[in-house]
């Protein structure tokens, strides 16, 4: 980069809020961190990874907003992607009981193999939601983290355990939709005490020191096994050109077109 702000030097790595383009011209620095761990343990594409956006993000939602305690129950939507395969990798270092959702077999095999989870499913192939988590979970739901929000989130509710935290990162479900899909069951908030929160992960910024700090004791502890299979920029490259040349998705019920 190129810098007259007394923060940065020309020359830094720096990741952020950027467009993708050639350059960019940022005026809001606070937007931008600089990169001081380029050897051969923090490769560089990590920041588009478990030390950027997607891993703040799951930093966020599970630990501050989640507030997990060792022996909870803790359920994934869109668990195969960038953010939702890093928290349930956190809810195990937690102790927790972890399932995901996901949309293909080949998703489900990774979350229980390669990221750590107790158990998951393809949604595509379950009739009944309600039916399919009080299977995978039946003593209930503790921590909810949603990706996709819709027909999964109305049957997450039915499935909260008392005092629940319902972590909304995302509702994927619903973002091509010209109307979005109603949630009924919302009453179990009250009787049940659940507390549900949505979060945007730059509101977060100034917390990155902390979860930097946190993120680089689990890679030197090699805690984290998504660190050795979080795809290099070339690969990542191909994957974006081919989600933004997909037909539009108009599935109602949680698609996870993109997870």
């Amino acid at each position: 980069m190129d810098s007259g702000h007394p923060k940065f030097e020309t020359g830094d790595f720096v990741w952020g809020k950027t467009g993708w383009e050639e350059y960019s011209l940022i005026t809001t620095p606070e937007t931008l961190f600089k990169i001081e761990h380029t050897d051969d343990v923090v490769p560089l594409h990590y920041y588009t990874g478990i030390l950027g956006m997607p891993g703040l993000a799951a930093y966020v939602g599970f630990y501050k907003i989640g507030a997990p305690k060792k022996g909870e129950y803790v359920f994934v939507s869109a668990a195969s992607g960038a953010v939702g395969q890093l928290v349930g990798q956190f809810a195990k270092l937690m102790g927790c009981y972890v399932v995901g959702s996901a949309s293909t077999k080949e998703k489900v095999d990774l979350l229980k193999n390669k990221f750590g989870y107790d158990a998951a499913f393809n949604y595509k192939e379950e009739d009944d939601f309600d039916a399919s988590l009080k299977r995978y979970l039946p003593q209930g739901i503790d921590i909810y983290f949603d990706n996709v929000g819709g027909k999964m989130l109305d049957n997450v509710l039915l499935n909260m355990r008392n005092h629940g935290r319902i972590v909304v990162s995302g509702m994927i479900s619903q973002y091509n939709l010209e109307q979005t899909d109603g949630v009924k069951n919302m009453m179990c908030l009250v009787y049940k005490r659940v507390r549900m929160e949505g979060f945007v992960a730059f509101d977060y910024y100034p917390l990155y020191p902390e979860f930097l700090d946190t993120m680089l004791s689990y890679i030197e502890k090699e805690k984290s096994c998504t660190l050795k299979t979080f795809p290099r920029p070339g690969e990542w490259t191909i994957s974006l050109y081919r989600a933004f040349h997909r037909p539009q998705c108009r599935e109602t019920d949680c698609c996870g077109c993109s997870r």
